[in-house]
Formats: C-alpha cells, structure tokens, sequence
C-alpha cells in the first residue's frame, strides 16, 4: 500500500541535544509526533510523550542546564506525566496502528504500512533512540521505527540548489516560513516546536510535488555472510572496537551499534594467539556514512564496560575475517543462524556422534543440526589430523539455545565444552589449523631468559587422554597431604608420583597443582565431584577449581611446550617432584636420585620488558576457552555473573619469571600483584591513587605491560615490599573501579 501519512518524529534528551544528540548517552526525556496527512496535505494531530528515565529514582536534577533552559524541558512534567520508555514506544506504536486501521479498515497486523516516519537527520533513530532500547533491553522496538525518511536528504532532493543545510532553522530560512505565533507554556518547549517546524516543511515539499521515495531501512540484526581473501573492502567502512566483554558474541557487538547497518557478516572477533577471544573485534558497515556515526560511539558502553572504537582498514578486516578454504566456504554458505563451536571432542569423534548429541533428550532438550551430517565441520590440522575441535550450524536461535545448553555434557568419558561463535572465528580458526606453522616449536623470543627447573622428562605424562586434573585456587601452605584429603577416596586413584604442586620462579606456591590419575573415567568422576568443594586449612576456607585435562594438557604448562635439554642443574624446582601413595616412599623425593632438570621458561607470548628491573610476566600456554555460552545483553544478574565467573576460570594462569626475585627498590625482595582490567589511559598516578592507603609505593614500585604494537594491554605489575601488604591490597582493593572499569587483583 502507498504512503498515506509521513510522521514526524522529534526527540530531546535530557543531556546534549542538536547536532550532539546521543553523544553523551544520556536518557530520552520527550518525544514529539507530527503526523501529516499526504492525500490533503494538513496537519493531522500533534503527539506529545514525556519519558521518565531511569535515573530520575535515583538524582534530585534529571536534566542538564542545556536541556532546562535552550530545550524549555520541565523536570515536574517528567515526574508527573512520564512513562518509561518501553511503555512510550508502546503507545507510539499503538497509535500509529490506529491510525494505519482507519485507512486500510483491517486490523492492525506488525507494521503499519501506510506510515513512515520523518526524521531530522540520521541521529534522532539511528544514534539515539534505538541504542537507548538495546541498553535498556527492549531487545524487540517496534517494526515502525525500522523504515524513515531523512528530512534533511529530502530537502536536497526537493530543492537540489540549496546551500548546505544543517539544522531545521535552516530550511525554515530559505523557506521563507514565518514563524507561527506562541502562546503558553507548551510552545516554549523547543522540541515541539521544532516538530512543527518539521511538519511544516514537510507540507511544502508536498505542495511543490516532491516524491517520497526508498525510504532507509535500519538493520536490528545482524545477517551471515561470507568475506573471502580475494575480496576488497573499503577502509572507509571498518572500526575496531576495543574492551570488549570476552564473553559477547557478534549479535552483542552488532547490538552495540544498533542502529548503523552492519554489513553482511561484518563482524570479526579477533582471536590471540592461543586461540582465545582477546576483546577486539573488528567490524564492517554498509557505508562511510555509518562508519563515521559509529565512531562516535568511542567510549560508549556495555554494561559498566566502556568500549573504545578507532578507524581500521580493510586490509585488518580481511586477514581476521576473510578465508580460502573450500571446506569452510561450504559450510558457511548454509542458510543457519548460529554457530557453535566444540571443544574436547574424541579424535576419533565422527559427524553422526555429534548429530547425536546434540538430537539426544527429546524434543523439548535435543536440537537438531541443520543439514544433519553435513553441518558439522570438524577442524584438522594440514596433515588431516583431528583437533578435537568442530563446528556445527543450527537453523534457528531457538535450536542454538538448546544446543549450547548442552554444554559440558558428555561423548564416551569426555565432556565438550560449547561456544557460540561466528563465520570470521570459523574462517580464523581454520585458516590456523591448516598452516604448519602453528605447530612448530617456537624459538626462544630473547636470547637470555631467567632459567626455570623442572622435573625430569620422564616424571611429566603426555597424550590426550584426559586422565589428569588440574587444581586451581589451593591455600599457599597446602601440601601434598592436604591435597589428598581435599580428593578424599578419588585419591585411591592417582598413579605413583602422580601429585605435582607448581611453584613460581622465586620457589613460592602458586595454589597450583597437577595430578595424574590412573584412567579418564577417575579424573572425569574426581573434577565432577570436587569442583568448587572446599579445602579448610586451619581457620581458612578455600573453594577449590578442579578441571579435567591431558597429559598434554599438563606437559605444555609445566615445560611452556619445549623440549627439555640435556645440562642438569639444581636450584630450586618450579614444579614438586611428586608425591606417592606408596608407604616407603616419602612426599618430594626424585626417583632414583635424579636431579631436576632446566629448560628456558619460554612462551609463545613475547614477554613484556620490565623498565625497573623487574621480572617480565609470562602467560603460560595453557589452552582455554574462548568464550561463555552466555549471551551478554539481555541476561539476568545471575547468569551474567555466572558468564563473567566461566571467563575467569577459563583464563590462563599467570605466572612471575625473574632471575633472583622481585626488588622493591630498596634491595629487598618484595611480592608482585597483578592489575587485571585497567583503562587504556591509566597511568603510574592513577594506579598510585587507587592504591592510596599504600604510603610504601612509588613509581619505580609500577609496571605497566603493553602489547608488541606498544598499546596498553589493561594489564599492570605492582611490586609491594611484604607478602602482608599485598595480601591486604587485594582484600581492599580487588574489584574496586578506577573510572568505570573494576580492577582484578591477583598475587603472583
């Protein structure tokens, strides 16, 4: 059906208003309609909405002086006459229903069809209205505000031999409108005004003949798409977007930017070199035009997650999301909306298994995978070698939601961990797999590294059958006894030898352990029934981490995956020789005499220079997960802070390297504690005034740590002179904000 009615949208907030409309994310507080009748050309009624934001419960002053005293906004209006802005958006869209119903004479069914809306520029829906909906979790607006005319577009088209326009006063101007009479108090209000203003232009197109035509269409969700290697990519049209929460996939990052058109699979979430999602993501757009709006968005939020979003290239966008494998191609191109990655499957996993776990539970738990056999793209190395990882496609979200609850449930004896994931991880994680390179052994990144021993060769398993555990968050005075008391009869089940405490570079505990056990099945039951059980310690109680893993698993941890030399040596080792169960046996005895051996602590992250002398950080490659199963936006508190906990447990442990310990600049030894999550622009000063209280700090005490490019990684070293007073700074501080962020603290 042709257009019948153009509808003027007009809104303030109750921050910046103009041509800064949305910048500050401040809350809408009013919205004005103008609907104007097209076949007769009149004005047919004048809407006015006041919204109640969120924060009007909490602050005395909703409004900003720019919106009390330029905007002629009334406070009392808004606590007296406002709803929240679910329920406006409601009535808007009730009423332009209404309206659409007296024309077609039918019930009104989704969008009213012969009703567009009419904006003053792109700010008003694009940066605005329809951001404030996803942060408030109207995750559905209504279909109405998803088609609109650009007034100001519209005018270029009716009168091509303006000047430049940039405001409403312009057209009014060369117009030659005279300005209508006010009276009362309503007309001081300068947004209504400014509609009418709208509605007034509107009529003079009309009478001069201009065709409303192709009106923009705004994208509330993010479609799949295919980038290939070959392909080109304006640079023009790419941001990267940084901060990220580790557990958003790219519906949530699409959602961040709701209102700007992404490309077809324009979002790439850049991956580490372990594989894991490192909070970048890179993102694509349909036009200059929405690439300049979305960086506008620098600084906005995620939750208490501020987002920082640059210029990128297309160049960046191709070599994260772009691929050449036919098998990937293939997949992709399927009709699927969700992806789900699998980890820890059995190497000798085939599709239908897959296809069987996930149909497994009947109707109302099992989901079916799209194409059945054919949706699952297992990933192998380049010499056909399994991985232990696939990728299945679901038709629906509602058959990925099934699926990922499935997650840690079982194939034979192993559990497989599920992840959401995209086109670009699908097309970066094969691109890895196939390049013989990520298998070699990495040479030492600098030639002189503080020397690290470890056990013998011998006394560390290997293989990928998960018949170990690894126990995380154990009381730095445990022993081996305690650890067997914590498994209790599971501890019936480790092999000779088999428990393994982890210690750091200056012979400290690390709350780490290891232990081999004599079957998967005893490891799979022992991480089943005492995870998160706790351990007491005298008058302490710690909650213990208990994991499956490989002897794989194991040996790349304890060696940072090298093989070890020949040069025997004895300092202190890194890691307990092992305990045993065997009576004659005592606890941290070497078989037959042997000494420990050495290898260089060397990972396949260039560790980060220390400008004071101290201890460079390594990140031990341990292998974790990418991601949540969680949806970011929309979760409730509980599953968001549950989402929050599973990407915490899935980072990898961090452990100190140094040759002679930590010096706190006096010559001593001190205790180092880790800064996890700070502001890109944080400095020394900031760090020394989060820590106020710490009167023993100084600069020289502070590292901050930055990637190879020379950008801030969000991480930071603080040296304290005393284990005391570090143990004090993370009960006093840990999580504590600096700016909006909350800081994690972590005792090396």
């Amino acid at each position: 059906m042709a257009t019948t009615y153009l509808s003027v949208v007009h809104l303030a907030t109750a921050g910046l208003n103009g041509p800064l409309l949305g910048s500050d994310e401040e809350e809408i507080v009013f919205i004005c309609l103008v609907v104007v009748n097209m076949q007769t050309n009149q004005v047919v009624t004048v809407q006015d909405y006041w919204v109640k934001p969120r924060s009007a419960d909490i602050n005395e002053n909703v409004l900003s002086e720019q919106a009390r005293e330029e905007m002629g906004l009334s406070e009392e209006l808004i606590r007296t006459k406002g709803n929240s802005l679910e329920q406006v958006l409601s009535q808007v869209d009730s009423f332009l229903q209404k309206l659409s119903t007296e024309v077609e004479h039918k019930p009104p069914t989704g969008q009213p069809t012969n009703i567009v809306i009419v904006t003053d520029g792109q700010l008003p829906l694009r940066q605005c209205l329809l951001p404030e909906t996803c942060s408030k979790g109207i995750n559905d607006p209504p279909a109405v505000f998803g088609i609109f005319y650009d007034l100001r577009k519209e005018f270029r088209k009716g009168f091509p031999n303006a000047p430049e326009i940039n405001s409403i006063q312009d057209m009014i101007n060369y117009l030659n409108l005279e300005p209508e009479e006010s009276a009362g108090v309503v007309q001081q209000n300068a947004t209504r005004r400014e509609a009418q203003d709208m509605g007034r232009i509107l009529q003079r197109l009309l009478k001069e003949g201009h065709k409303f035509e192709n009106p923009e269409t705004i994208h509330l969700r993010l479609e799949p798409g295919i980038c290939s290697k070959d392909e080109e990519v304006d640079s023009n049209t790419v941001v990267r977007a940084r901060g990220l929460p580790w557990q958003s996939s790219d519906q949530d990052i699409a959602r961040f930017f709701r209102g700007l058109n992404v490309a077809r699979g324009g979002v790439a979430l850049c991956l580490s070199p372990q594989g894991r999602r490192n909070g970048e993501a890179l993102v694509r757009f349909i036009s200059p035009e929405h690439r300049d709006m979305a960086l506008k968005r620098h600084k906005h939020h995620i939750g208490q997650r501020y987002i920082e979003v640059y210029k990128a290239t297309g160049e960046d966008f191709i070599d994260v999301a772009g691929g050449s494998n036919n098998e990937a191609q293939n997949f992709l191109s399927r009709s699927g909306q969700v992806i789900v990655r699998m980890r820890g499957l059995p190497y000798d996993c085939t599709a239908k298994q897959v296809v069987e776990f996930f149909e497994s539970g009947g109707e109302d738990v099992g989901s079916t995978v799209l194409d059945g056999d054919s949706g699952v793209l297992f990933v192998k190395k380049h010499d056909g070698r399994a991985t232990g990882d696939a990728f299945v496609m679901f038709a629906t979200e509602e058959e990925g939601s099934k699926a990922l609850a499935k997650h840690r449930d079982i194939i034979g004896s192993r559990y497989i961990e599920l992840f959401r994931s995209t086109t670009a991880e699908v097309q970066q994680v094969l691109n890895r797999s196939m390049d013989p390179r990520t298998y070699e052994t990495q040479a030492p990144l600098i030639p002189q590294l503080p020397q690290m021993p470890l056990l013998p060769q011998n006394m560390i398993t290997s293989g990928t059958r998960k018949d170990c555990i690894r126990l995380r968050g154990l009381p730095y005075e445990a022993q081996v006894e305690h650890i067997l008391e914590f498994l209790g009869e599971h501890a019936k089940s480790i092999v000779y030898q088999g428990v393994h405490m982890v210690y750091n570079a200056q012979g400290q505990p690390s709350g780490e352990a290891f232990i081999q056990m004599d079957s998967e099945q005893s490891s799979f039951q022992a991480a089943q029934q005492r995870h998160h059980r706790y351990m007491v310690f005298g008058k302490k109680q710690r909650y213990i981490e208990v994991f499956q893993c490989s002897g794989e698993d194991m040996h790349v941890v304890l060696t940072g995956g090298l093989a070890l030399p020949s040069t025997p040596a004895t300092p202190k080792a890194l890691l307990s020789p092992g305990g045993t169960l065997l009576p004659h046996q005592s606890y941290g005895t070497y078989p037959f005499g042997q000494p420990p051996q050495i290898i260089p602590a060397v990972s396949p992250l260039t560790p980060r220079p220390s400008p004071f002398g101290y201890p460079p950080i390594f990140y031990w490659p341990y292998p974790s997960p990418p991601v949540s199963p969680t949806n970011y936006y929309g979760a409730a508190n509980g599953s968001a802070a549950a989402a929050a906990a599973a990407a915490a447990a899935a980072a990898a442990a961090v452990v100190s390297a140094a040759a002679g310990g930590a010096n706190n600049g006096s010559g001593l030894p001190g205790t180092l504690v880790i800064m996890r999550g700070l502001p890109f622009t944080a400095s020394c000063s900031d760090i020394l005034q989060f820590f106020s209280g710490f009167s023993e700090l100084t600069p020289d005490c502070i590292q901050i740590h930055r990637n190879n490019d020379g950008r801030p990684s969000g991480e930071a070293v603080v040296n304290f002179p005393n284990r005391a007073e570090a143990e004090r700074a993370i009960a006093e501080k840990n999580r504590q904000n600096i700016g909006t962020r909350y800081i994690e603290l972590f005792m090396t």
